[in-house]
């Protein structure tokens, strides 16, 4: 992750949940008390965010020493200590909520994307992720993917040119909004066009996207599709897929399969922050 953004991040968040001060632990701590604090995993899982720890504690106050014994991306087990820090327990304190919950979320987005790529099985098709992320959250999500094993799609609107139902219905065709769009665009942004039918995929072909999706498609559908898409043109399968269903998607020949549930609904790792004086 970019380390400035990172920590304009972690600032709003810290702002947001200190406000003017930690009253609990400053008025019952005095400035230059000690202490030893461990984070310990309590699930199983993938790890990201280890630079939240050292990013965010740099954040709260001087004199605080992180040592982290793992590595994004690592997998480890339930009892397993990843950091180790030490300094003011008052700063230590204050730290610790913001910096789990960004933690958890982006171990548990890591393991969700670990398990898709596990359960996929494929030396051809990559997992990537969508735009279904909490607004704020869209930086940590991404890079988490990353660290299970997946792949970003666009990061924004900004970013790439996706040609969805909506666009296709105003514009008049595929055709025109691919057309409409080359007109104006640089060489630099990819045009990715969503499909459903046959015809579609056809006409995506010749109006030249770079990207086609086959949006909720069955496995034989999207087997069908890719058929009809000449080499140079990147497919993707998008919408109603599942960790139980990845494998027969993998099966197809389709380069991509985006899901929304690596970000959406995701499970937090369970990881605690233990203080010793």
């Amino acid at each position: 992750m970019n380390t400035l953004k990172l920590k304009q991040a972690l600032e709003q968040f810290f702002l947001e949940d200190i406000g003017e001060r930690d009253v609990t632990s400053q008025l019952i701590f005095p400035n230059n008390l000690q202490a030893v604090g461990t984070f310990l995993v309590k699930d199983d899982g993938v790890l990201a965010g280890m630079d939240v720890i050292q990013a965010g504690f740099s954040l709260l106050g001087e004199g605080i020493s992180v040592e982290l014994h793992k590595r994004d991306g690592d997998y480890v087990e339930a009892g397993e200590i990843i950091a180790t820090v030490k300094g003011p327990i008052v700063h230590l304190l204050t730290g610790e909520r913001v910096i789990l919950n960004v933690m958890q979320r982006m171990s548990g987005v890591a393991t969700t994307t670990y398990k898709a790529v596990q359960a996929l099985n494929s030396d051809h098709t990559r997992i990537c992720d969508t735009r279904k992320t909490i607004p704020g959250l869209r930086m940590f999500d991404k890079y988490a993917v990353t660290c299970g094993g997946g792949f970003n799609h666009r990061f924004g609107l900004y970013d790439g040119v996706m040609i969805k139902d909506n666009h296709i219905a105003f514009a008049g065709s595929i055709t025109k909004a691919v057309a409409a769009v080359k007109q104006q665009l640089g060489h630099m942004v990819k045009i990715e066009v969503e499909t459903e039918t046959k015809e579609q995929v056809i006409e995506a072909v010749k109006a030249g996207a770079d990207i086609i999706m086959f949006d909720n498609r069955t496995p034989e559908e999207v087997r069908e599709f890719c058929q009809l898409v000449p080499a140079g043109i990147i497919t993707e399968a998008s919408g109603g897929i599942t960790i139980e269903n990845l494998h027969a998607y993998g099966q197809t020949g389709v380069d991509y399969i985006s899901l929304g549930i690596l970000t959406n609904s995701v499970k937090a790792l369970d990881i605690s922050f233990n203080i010793e004086v």
